[in-house]
């Protein structure tokens, strides 16, 4: 939590008790007063009980597809399978694909599988998967109105020993920066956490893709950075986001395909891995709302 002396959470380098004290404190209003704050403020969207329970729905159906999915993923089977059998879950759930015809130019497939030295974003195919490849599957359903997102990794058959770095590296990091989650907590801590970690495994974390609010729309604020930031404002009940750290073996950069406009490589074609988690922020800490197993 931060202290009225410390820095304030806005960047402008003043005591928080000289500048935002107590506006955006989590702790000196109602739940209903801060949530008004938060909105006006910054746009973001505390949500209340009802959504919530809309939105747990959503994620618990979007994590039961990704482990179906990725239950699927082996030698020569293809990527346009996956998606072929994502739809048919989503449909048999009266659900939506989120991802399917989002954004300009519109995305052509229901699901993300981003294979190798794809950070993601990767179009399904209809090239076999092999031995020795890394897949991560990104999943996002809409269901009643309300959306669910998670992704994870696949191994196919024994992988290199840089690949299976990668894959383990995200994951820690995905996990170690969900278990700082409290209200109060600066928003920054969650990117600390990733570079820190990423950076002592010898890997990199991307900065051109973020996490991001979910719920009520696919994309919402807060944005939440993967690595080193300023961003200073407090995590507050209600709030819904994702944490999707993308690491790199190698550098961090990542180049977009010129032809699709979609999928995302990593500069130097060196491996890249991906998991990503739905969290609630709670009165006293945090729920996972993508139950799906590793």
């Amino acid at each position: 939590m931060i202290g009225r002396n410390d820095a304030c959470w806005c960047g402008s380098e003043k005591k928080w008790k000289k500048c935002h004290y107590p506006a955006l404190s989590p702790t000196a209003f109602s739940q209903k007063e801060l949530a008004q704050q938060y909105w006006k403020q910054h746009h973001i969207l505390l949500k209340n009980e009802e959504q919530i329970k809309g939105i747990r729905a959503s994620c618990k159906l979007a994590a039961f597809i990704l482990d179906t999915v990725c239950n699927h993923a082996k030698i020569g089977t293809t990527t346009e399978e996956l998606n072929q059998l994502a739809m048919e879950l989503h449909k048999q759930a009266g659900a939506i694909a989120a991802p399917l015809n989002y954004g300009q130019p519109p995305f052509p497939k229901s699901i993300c599988t981003s294979l190798n030295d794809v950070i993601c974003h990767g179009i399904p195919n209809e090239e076999p998967l092999k031995k020795g490849d890394i897949l991560n599957i990104d999943v996002t359903c809409i269901l009643s109105g309300y959306y669910g997102d998670c992704s994870r990794m696949i191994m196919v058959g024994e992988v290199s020993e840089e690949k299976k770095r990668v894959v383990d590296v995200s994951y820690e990091c995905l996990m170690q920066s969900i278990a700082i989650l409290k209200p109060g907590l600066p928003l920054c801590e969650i990117g600390e956490v990733i570079e820190q970690h990423a950076h002592h495994k010898g890997c990199s974390v991307v900065y051109q893709f973020v996490g991001h609010g979910v719920g009520i729309k696919f994309h919402e604020n807060p944005q939440i950075l993967h690595h080193r930031n300023q961003n200073k404002l407090p995590l507050a009940p209600g709030m819904i986001f994702t944490i999707e750290p993308m690491i790199n073996a190698g550098v961090a950069e990542a180049v977009i395909d010129s032809t699709d406009q979609w999928t995302a490589r990593t500069q130097d074609g060196r491996a890249s891995a991906q998991w990503e988690h739905t969290l609630l922020i709670t009165a006293n800490g945090y729920e996972i709302l993508t139950p799906w197993q590793r």
